[in-house]
C-alpha cells in the first residue's frame, strides 16, 4: 500500500515513482560503467539522501560501501559582519577511495562544493557528485553534478526522502503543493 498524504497536502505529482525508478536504474548503469573494475564509496548527505542513496546503491553492479554525513550550518556574527560556517559529522574515512557524493536535491551547490573539497583533502582518489534532482536556477557556485536525474524549478517539492521531518519523506514520488508546510515542532 502506498502512503498517501491528505488531499490538501499534495497538489501535483511532479515526478512519478516509475519515472524515478527508471532514472535511478539508468544512473546506476552509467555509474557502474564509469567505475567498472573499481569499488566505490557512496557518501550520502543526510537527511534528504537516504531514500535515493538506498535505491541507487542497490542498482550498482560494482562493489560499494556507504557512509553518511550530516551538515550543520551555523551563523557566526562578528560585529556587523555575519557569515555562515558549515560543519559535518561524522568525519568520513575516504583515503585512497573513489567517492560518489549523493544528495537528492542539489540547490545552491555550496554544501556539495565544500564537501567535495573536504573529501579530496582527506586523501580521496576522486570525488564525483550525484543528484536525483537539480535546481540549477538556485546555484550559487559553478558546481554541476556528474550524474543527475531531473531538472526542477523553484517550486517547493517533497517526497522520495524530501520534506519536513514530519511530512512527505516516505512518499515514493516527488510532489509539490502551493504553500510550503510549516515546520511541525
Amino acid at each position: 500500500m502506498n502512503p498517501i498524504p491528505p488531499a490538501s497536502t499534495v497538489q501535483q505529482v511532479v515526478i512519478t515513482a516509475d519515472q524515478i525508478q527508471k532514472r535511478v536504474r539508468d544512473m546506476a548503469r552509467q555509474i557502474s560503467r564509469d567505475y567498472a573494475g573499481k569499488s566505490l564509496c557512496a557518501v550520502g548527505i543526510l537527511e534528504d539522501s537516504f531514500v535515493f542513496l538506498s535505491d541507487l546503491v542497490r542498482q550498482l553492479e560494482i562493489p560499494v560501501t556507504c557512509q553518511f554525513v550530516k551538515p550543520e550550518i551555523r551563523d557566526i556574527k562578528q560585529g556587523e559582519v555575519s557569515t555562515q560556517e558549515i560543519l559535518f559529522s561524522p568525519e568520513v574515512a575516504v583515503h585512497d577511495q573513489d567517492v560518489l557524493l549523493v544528495e537528492t536535491l542539489l540547490v545552491s551547490g555550496v554544501t556539495a562544493e565544500y564537501l567535495v573539497r573536504n573529501i579530496m583533502s582527506r586523501g580521496a582518489r576522486s570525488v564525483k557528485t550525484a543528484a536525483l534532482l537539480d535546481r540549477q536556477t538556485a546555484r550559487r557556485v559553478p558546481l554541476q553534478p556528474d550524474y543527475f536525474g531531473f531538472l526542477v524549478d523553484d517550486t517547493y517539492i517533497f517526497g522520495y526522502g524530501l520534506g519536513t521531518p514530519d511530512l512527505g519523506r516516505n512518499l515514493p514520488y516527488v510532489a509539490t503543493n502551493l504553500v510550503k508546510p510549516a515546520r511541525i515542532r
